[in-house]
């Protein structure tokens, strides 16, 4: 989120330093035995007397916060991070290799999108020359710097991949409208799309780089930005790779600097789910999550919310209602779509990335990364 006046810029000091993959087969699909639960999880039921799913905290050897997050498979995680950290694993989380970009040491990592264990792009965020994207082809034993932002009011919070070579990455209001960023070639080239389909922000609109979550995708061509800060709480669509934008209201809390929505999920271009509220501590969050069924055009509050604030949402798999969300206070889950949820585990975490096998991994403070455990 790119400050807007010193109340902005405060209350944004306040975000970036305060706030706080296996598979789920079993867990869902089947009733959970005694003495399965994993270690350090929160025992429960879900409906109809299904077992629910746990973290498994892994050993990252680092105290960096992870609020990039890209789920390879159940084996295979990227997560980056504070300091310029970037870490890899390929064997579950029993290891990490520590593969930060060389000179990255002063960068605040925030996304990372990866396309397997060994191609990854990762950005940086900051006012001006502080946001840039680099790119590596090796797991991270070599990176690239593909760009660094020449605008100086321009501040890149998230971006998303439509597949292995389109992609865009969202700053925050430029001249009064989003600025997207466009690559063609996997992240090895970018360049700044045009503004005019782009609508106009409102007065003190911006992105929440918490999560890597306010751009999301899903197909080869639909896009979604979740937007905070401003009156309304918005959710804006693009069916054509950034180049022209519709805007929706989303229903989440709004009227104030540090709330909107934080994180988007689409399971195909028609189902999404919405979470975010207000990150400070101690402030209520109702009405903190929305489900829409018709690509955004319309959103509708969830009928059971999260009980607080939440930064990071992933569906479980591309098809079925199971999806996961998580936060300073604890991590919820839905099973009907994102209507209603519960609280399964009181960890914190930042951000919740799902891999097409189901499997399921959460990042946070203190070099927190956290596997789902069958």
């Amino acid at each position: 989120m790119r400050s807007m006046g010193k109340t902005r810029r405060a209350l944004r000091t306040a975000f970036a330093c305060a706030v706080s993959g296996a598979a789920l087969v079993t867990a869902l699909a089947a009733p959970a035995r005694a003495g399965t639960e994993p270690h350090g999880a929160e025992r429960g039921r879900g409906p109809a007397g299904y077992g629910t799913p746990g973290w498994r905290l892994t050993d990252t050897g680092t105290d960096a916060r992870f609020r990039g997050l890209a789920a390879v498979g159940r084996n295979a995680a990227w997560a980056a991070g504070s300091g310029g950290t970037v870490l890899r694993t390929a064997d579950a989380g029993r290891t990490w290799r520590d593969v930060s970009p060389a000179g990255a040491a002063g960068l605040e990592f925030r996304d990372i999108e990866a396309f397997d264990a060994r191609r990854a792009v990762a950005l940086a965020i900051g006012e001006g020359e502080a946001s840039r994207i680099f790119r590596t082809e090796d797991g991270g034993a070599h990176w690239t710097e593909t760009f660094r932002n020449p605008e100086p009011r321009a501040f890149y919070d998230c971006m998303t991949f439509f597949d292995r070579r389109h992609g865009l990455a969202v700053s925050d209001p430029v001249d009064g409208r989003y600025r997207i960023l466009s690559t063609g070639d996997g992240g090895a080239t970018w360049r700044v799309l045009p503004d005019t389909g782009m609508p106009a922000a409102l007065p003190g609109e911006a992105a929440f780089a918490a999560s890597g979550q306010c751009l999301v995708s899903s197909g080869p061509k639909d896009v979604w930005l979740a937007t905070g800060g401003a009156a309304e709480a918005r959710v804006l669509h693009s069916a054509d790779r950034g180049l022209t934008w519709t805007v929706a209201g989303s229903t989440l809390p709004a009227g104030d600097p540090a709330r909107g929505v934080f994180a988007l999920a689409f399971r195909d271009r028609h189902h999404g789910l919405a979470v975010g509220g207000d990150y400070r501590a101690g402030q209520p969050s109702v009405r903190a999550a929305a489900v829409t069924g018709d690509g955004g055009r319309n959103w509708r509050r969830a009928a059971t919310p999260p009980p607080a604030y939440r930064s990071g949402v992933a569906w479980l798999a591309p098809a079925g209602g199971a999806a996961l969300a998580v936060g300073p206070t604890g991590t919820d889950l839905t099973t009907d779509g994102g209507r209603t949820w519960r609280t399964v585990d009181p960890g914190s975490y930042d951000t919740v990335d799902c891999a097409p096998d189901r499997g399921c991994w959460a990042a946070g403070e203190q070099g927190r990364v956290a596997r789902l455990s069958p």
